[in-house]
């Protein structure tokens, strides 16, 4: 290919992207072809619109939104025993979004290779592959892992599950889908930026993204040929949560529900935490930004904040949802557009340009969230989850939201896991592997019988 195909050429002059054709005269054949299928697969006018309603004053939240209805988080046996019979007939699959880098954690490798285990350092990868298949044994019935990545982890992912065997789950188990991406711009000119000469500067579309990319992948289809009728939706960094929590799945089966999500209590009306509310009798998500300051601080007579559904990322959706969705939904969920600082090639100067400071961003990048699927349940839950059992997440090198925080809760969890079964911990670290013990009830099911322990030491039960 010695020239830009005519088409391509007239469509970018048409956009005023012309300059992606620069330094053409410098890249291999294969360099060329790749920036030519790159090219090729943009929407420009979408592009030019995006960027407009990014530059555009914040969206006000709906106009008719009310705090949302909360079950409680207790289970009654009977959905307990209706979950557990869901799993038993192979019905649940655990869907793992792991797109994301540990950039803020220091490191540039996927974020599910963190080292989150309290006392062992075991991954996040490893804790929740071993609550996959920790349920299976308990069930008796293998459950599919369905693992989202992106263009920067799927392959390190793939060779990291791969080196440790899958960390016991059987290869037919695990499926690996990758999610798509979306173009950077000059938040100034709307110019595509690029990373490298001849490469556009792309990143992950957003764990809204799932969607499309669960369709597109067939991962959707096959689920459905495997008898799946609901999937358990979570994020990467939080090692606390209930990949399979039988209760809950048995009361959004009960409630015939399309979509239902946990939600915990906000500390505080500033915590950084989407909100969950009912938009106009739909399930929504507002942001926290977006939500008004005085409702954020608005509080029931028994001082409990009115909107305190914080939303920890924990869904569960019918796979028939799912498929609706995809069909028809998917394509039109919005992108919404965070303003960055980033570092690229410009290739107008033939050269790179260092990242400016945060306060300066040169670059609009688009994701799509999720959430933005809820509103299209016409079925839907909001399930009340206790914080230090169920979200703990790891985003942060310090401070809230780290490691340091997060270890605490694992630590201060499975003590109390141990008081229960009647073990005193003599106040030092424990950690309990999903292998040994999957919930309180699960673990004093192992220890009932054995001899007493003593724990003298940290200590990991596995």
């Amino acid at each position: 290919m010695t020239v830009p195909p005519a088409e391509l050429t007239d469509r970018l002059r048409a956009h005023g992207q012309e300059h992606a054709l620069l330094g053409w005269g410098s890249l291999d054949t294969s360099a060329r072809a790749a920036l030519v299928r790159q090219l090729e697969a943009l929407d420009l006018a979408e592009l030019a619109t995006l960027r407009e309603r990014a530059l555009a004053p914040p969206e006000a939240p709906p106009e008719q939104f009310e705090p949302v209805p909360i079950t409680p988080a207790g289970f009654t046996a009977e959905e307990k025993a209706r979950g557990a019979d869901a799993l038993g007939r192979g019905e649940i699959a655990a869907l793992l979004v792991a797109g994301g880098q540990g950039s803020r954690l220091g490191a540039l490798q996927p974020k599910g290779m963190f080292p989150a285990g309290a006392i062992s350092g075991t991954s996040l990868f490893q804790i929740h592959a071993e609550k996959v298949l920790a349920t299976s044994r308990r069930y008796g019935r293998a459950a599919p892992l369905l693992i989202m990545t992106s263009p920067a982890t799927d392959a390190p992912t793939r060779a990291f599950f791969a080196e440790n065997g899958n960390f016991g789950l059987a290869p037919g188990q695990v499926t690996f889908f990758q999610q798509g991406t979306m173009p950077a711009v000059c938040p100034h000119t709307g110019k595509l930026l690029f990373e490298a000469p001849g490469k556009l500067f792309l990143s992950p579309n957003g764990h809204g993204g799932t969607l499309t990319a669960l369709a597109d992948s067939g991962s959707l289809r096959a689920l459905t040929e495997q008898g799946v009728k609901h999937v358990s939706y979570f994020q990467v960094d939080n090692p606390l949560v209930k990949v399979f929590d039988p209760g809950f799945i048995g009361r959004h089966i009960a409630a015939e529900s399309e979509a239902s999500s946990k939600v915990v209590a906000k500390t505080a009306p500033d915590e950084k935490v989407g909100v969950l509310v009912s938009a106009n009798g739909r399930g929504s998500i507002i942001e926290y930004t977006l939500l008004p300051k005085h409702l954020t601080e608005e509080r029931e007579p028994t001082g409990e904040l009115r909107f305190r559904a914080g939303s920890p990322a924990i869904h569960l959706f019918s796979v028939a949802f799912l498929e609706r969705v995809t069909r028809t939904a998917a394509g039109s969920l919005p992108y919404r557009a965070a303003l960055k600082a980033v570092a690229h090639f410009d290739p107008r100067a033939g050269q790179s340009v260092p990242a400016p400071s945060a306060k300066e961003p040169n670059a609009v990048k688009f994701e799509r969230f999720i959430f933005d699927a809820l509103p299209h349940a016409e079925r839907w839950l909001a399930v009340e989850t206790l914080r230090s059992e169920e979200f703990a997440p790891i985003k942060n090198a310090s401070g809230a939201d780290s490691p340091e925080t997060s270890r605490a809760a694992q630590i201060a969890l499975h003590t109390e896991w141990l008081r229960r079964a009647g073990i005193d911990t003599s106040g030092h670290a424990v950690e309990v592997s999903p292998l040994f013990g999957l919930d309180a009830e699960h673990l004093a099911e192992k220890l009932r019988g054995d001899k007493p322990v003593k724990i003298v030491e940290p200590t990991v039960f596995k």
